[in-house]
């Protein structure tokens, strides 16, 4: 992992590979941004010339390098755009912050050490850019041979940028300090979600994960229950067990338990962790198949957000949820048609095993329902629907509380991952209705993410606040990196789940 310090040090005599500024676009051209007055006074005045003259605007996500100014230790100075100048009385906003630091840390890929002079004007902007950094600096190589996971070198090889020093912040100010710790306590545990993203399945089946999960728990102080094949058996985990049937790799429901002495309120996470979904015997087309390895992406958020709010020591009781199984076509494999007794006690006809998410997803709900959380949020890469109506960049919130649902969207705006209300209409209900079961697991194509959501509403229990986020689309960038984004697995909603645990240990649950 990237080291990150906070430093008094002068740009000019801070030792590092490159001094990180921020230009922002003006209405004359570009315009250096505060935090970088040492660097322009020593290009007397005249950096924002400079970089005009190489073709910088400062808009947002474009990087220019340029040499050093005479007398600075560090050879390269890295101009990263910042977007549009605030109007007066405004500031640069947290987000252009992180998304700045995180391309800059992507350009310097394989080097040692930079530096960043970025417009910080609190302990809270300081923390925005330590995120971004981090964030930013993530890459993921252990399968190359000459990856920097294994330590190799190659001159086609490189690593993240490895230490990042954080100009203009104040070490021994309490707030400082804690903004950087809960930045790097966030960042870790965001990044280890995506090494999970991305990891093949061949090598992340449910044991592997629920290993994974064990270990943290033991490493933070989580306690951790893994009911395997057997228990899932014996509990009547029908919804888990059939999807999982047709794999030679056994399902796992893992309930991760974060407890707080000072806690008030409880929130349940639930995600869905399919290690690979090939659609099952309703299998998926050509071309649809090389990116399921995320299709447990919800359940690496729930597992990410309730390490961190260990690590951050919420004063709020998280417990997570991670409902592993492996979706494959066999002889033993669930068909169309089968009826899936439930660890509710209802029973669904599975009309499409393509849509096996929502069926692990209502036993573990069922199951987390009955600890009488103070609200559950699942989390889940769940329906295409969601892709083709907000897009690649934003997931879908459904929920059967309204001021939860704005609660939830609240706290991903403030965490800087986009988000958007949907409703959960009571007539699509009606296509989910079974001759055969309680309720079919397929109901109209139509609005096909607002059913998905409707069928989980089911089975949460009584007088519960619950909400679902459907992830599909920014959970894995088929695309190249942008801002603090890599290409591959996101890590998207771990940031939110960790303000909306913030959020309640503050009484602000909504």
């Amino acid at each position: 992992m990237t080291a990150l310090t906070l430093s008094t040090a002068a740009a000019s005599g801070l030792r590092a590979d490159a001094i990180v500024v921020g230009v922002a676009k003006g209405a004359k051209g570009p315009v250096v941004a505060p935090g970088a007055e040492a660097v322009d006074k020593a290009y007397d005045g005249k950096l924002a010339s400079v970089l005009e003259t190489l073709g910088a605007t400062g808009g947002e996500g474009e990087v220019t390098k340029l040499p050093a100014p005479s007398g600075f230790k560090a050879p390269v100075v890295v101009a990263v755009g910042l977007g549009t100048v605030p109007e007066k009385d405004e500031t640069y906003g947290t987000d252009a912050l992180r998304r700045a630091a995180g391309t800059a840390a992507r350009a310097l890929s394989g080097s040692k050490k930079a530096a960043f002079a970025l417009p910080a004007e609190d302990a809270g902007d300081t923390g925005a850019i330590a995120e971004g950094a981090l964030l930013g600096a993530y890459s993921f190589d252990a399968y190359k041979e000459n990856g920097s996971a294994k330590g190799k070198n190659s001159k086609d090889a490189k690593g993240p940028l490895a230490e990042i020093a954080l100009l203009g912040g104040k070490p021994r100010d309490k707030a400082y300090k804690a903004a950087v710790e809960r930045a790097v306590a966030v960042a870790e545990e965001l990044n280890r979600a995506r090494d999970l993203i991305n990891t093949p399945p061949n090598d992340l089946n449910p044991e592997a994960f629920a290993a994974v999960a064990s270990a943290a728990g033991k490493e933070h102080g989580i306690k951790v229950q893994v009911l395997d094949e057997k228990a899932l058996t014996k509990g009547g985990y029908g919804g888990i067990l059939g999807v999982g049937v047709g794999s030679e790799a056994p399902p796992r429901l893992v309930k991760l338990s974060y407890t707080s002495s000072k806690a008030k309120k409880h929130l349940a996470f639930v995600g869905k962790g399919i290690t690979y979904d090939s659609g099952g015997i309703s299998l998926k087309p050509a071309g649809h198949n090389e990116t399921m390895k995320c299709d447990m992406a919800g359940a690496a958020a729930v597992f990410a957000a309730v390490v961190a709010a260990a690590r951050l020591g919420l004063e709020v009781n998280v417990t997570g949820w991670l409902a592993l199984a492996e979706n494959m076509p066999s002889g033993s494999a669930t068909r169309p048609g089968d009826v899936l007794r439930m660890y509710s006690g209802k029973t669904v006809e599975v009309l499409n095993t393509d849509a096996e998410g929502r069926l692990v997803l209502a036993d573990a709900i069922a199951k987390a329902s009955e600890d009488k959380p103070d609200a559950i949020v699942d989390v889940a890469t769940l329906t295409g629907a969601m892709m083709m109506a907000l897009g690649s960049r934003t997931f879908g919130i459904m929920a059967n509380d309204d001021a939860f649902r704005a609660a939830i969207h609240d706290a991903s705006e403030e965490a800087g991952e986009p988000s958007w209300p949907m409703p959960l209409p009571d007539h699509l209900r009606k296509g989910m209705d079974s001759p055969t079961a309680d309720i079919a697991n397929m109901g109209e194509r139509m609005g096909g993410g607002l059913v998905a959501g409707l069928f989980l509403k089911e089975f949460v229990g009584e007088g519960i606040t619950w909400a679902h986020l459907d992830i599909a689309g920014p959970a894995f960038n088929e695309g190249g990196p942008f801002g603090y984004t890599p290409k591959g697995g996101t890590g998207t909603a771990v940031r939110t789940l960790v303000r909306l645990a913030e959020r309640t240990a503050a009484g602000d649950l909504g």
